[in-house]
Parts: structure tokens; sequence; C-alpha cells
């Protein structure tokens, strides 16, 4: 079996998005699902169409926009009985879509934890990992919440690391965010 630690071809380490149209090109689940496909290879129109089931020309119309938009491109072709196939990968492994910047339509700000709760409540009860969650809070100083954002994104560094096998495609979802949760006053020790 080969390593697929990296995918098969040369891509950026990161992509930071500077257009209003990659943040509309990324966010649709379709797309998601292909970007997030090419992380393992490339691949072609008809292996995206198999994989995603859905027709060859709703998944050609979903790369043709991620590639208007440079989050995809032609990363090879072969011949394949006399047509020229074209394999697709990502422009880059991370899309850096930081809140800083005003994507120019109204962007649910739970869009990737809502596509996660779905996929949650979705896995097999007769998973041997099962459906692992947890939810905390502390009250930390912001200097120790970037150091604790800075270990939790490498942490998701080495989930998506691993190399490829088996037969079930587990989720990992990260997420660490400032809060209006009340707290106690410090007490006194006395």
């Amino acid at each position: 079996m080969a390593d697929h630690n990296t995918p098969d071809y040369e891509l950026d380490t990161t992509l930071q998005f500077e257009e209003p149209d990659q943040y509309k090109a990324l966010f649709d689940d379709t797309r998601l699902r292909i970007v997030d496909l090419l992380l393992e290879r490339a691949a072609t129109i008809k292996e995206l169409s198999l994989t995603l089931d859905k027709p060859k020309g709703t998944i050609g119309h979903h790369v043709s926009v991620l590639e208007q938009a440079g989050l995809i491109r032609v990363v090879r072709t072969k011949m394949v009985r006399a047509i020229e196939a074209k394999y697709y990968g990502r422009t880059a492994r991370t899309y850096l879509i930081g809140d800083q910047q005003d994507p120019g339509f109204d962007l649910a700000p739970d869009h990737f934890l809502t596509a996660a709760a779905r996929d949650f409540a979705r896995s097999p009860a007769d998973d041997p990992v099962g459906a692992l969650s947890t939810l905390r809070y502390a009250r930390i100083p912001t200097e120790r919440a970037d150091e604790w954002a800075d270990r939790l994104m490498d942490l998701a560094s080495d989930f998506i690391s691993e190399p490829r096998g088996g037969e079930t495609t587990y989720g990992l979802l990260v997420a660490m965010y400032p809060t209006d949760r009340p707290h106690l006053p410090d007490g006194d020790d006395k």
C-alpha cells in the first residue's frame, strides 16, 4: 500500500483568502467535500463523481467554481482512450480564511460546526472508536489561550498527516473560542 501522508502532487502549505469569490466557492457542502478529498490525492471529475455519488456535470460545475477561485488546479493530465483526463488537486494544504475579512455574503458562523454535528449524529454506534466528544471551559489569560490554540492546531496537523488506510474516514473538530459565560470572582485564600 502506498504511503498517503501527503497528496501525490505539489501544493503550497497555505493560501490566504483575499477575494470574496474564494469564500463563496468554498462554502458549499459539495465543494468542501471535493477539496477535502483532494487532500488524499489528485482526482478526475469522474472519480469525484463516483466517490460523491453525484452526476459528472454537477461535479464538473463545482470543480470549475473551485478552479476559477484559485482553490484547486489541474496538477497533471493523462491520455485515457484518446481523451485527456485532467487530475485536479488543491492549491494549498490549508486555506486561511480569517475572520478579519468580509466574505461579501452572509457566512453562517457555525458552518463547520453544523457539518460536524451532522456527521457526529450519523456516526455508527458499533465503531470501535465511537463518537467521542467533550466540552470544557477554562478561565485563562490570553497568552495561555494563544499557547493552547497553537497546540490544538499542531494536533489537527498531526491528525491529517496520518498515513491513509482503513475503511473509515474519521473527523476531528478542533475549536477554541472566547465565551461570555459568567465566572465566580477569584476567592480569598485565607
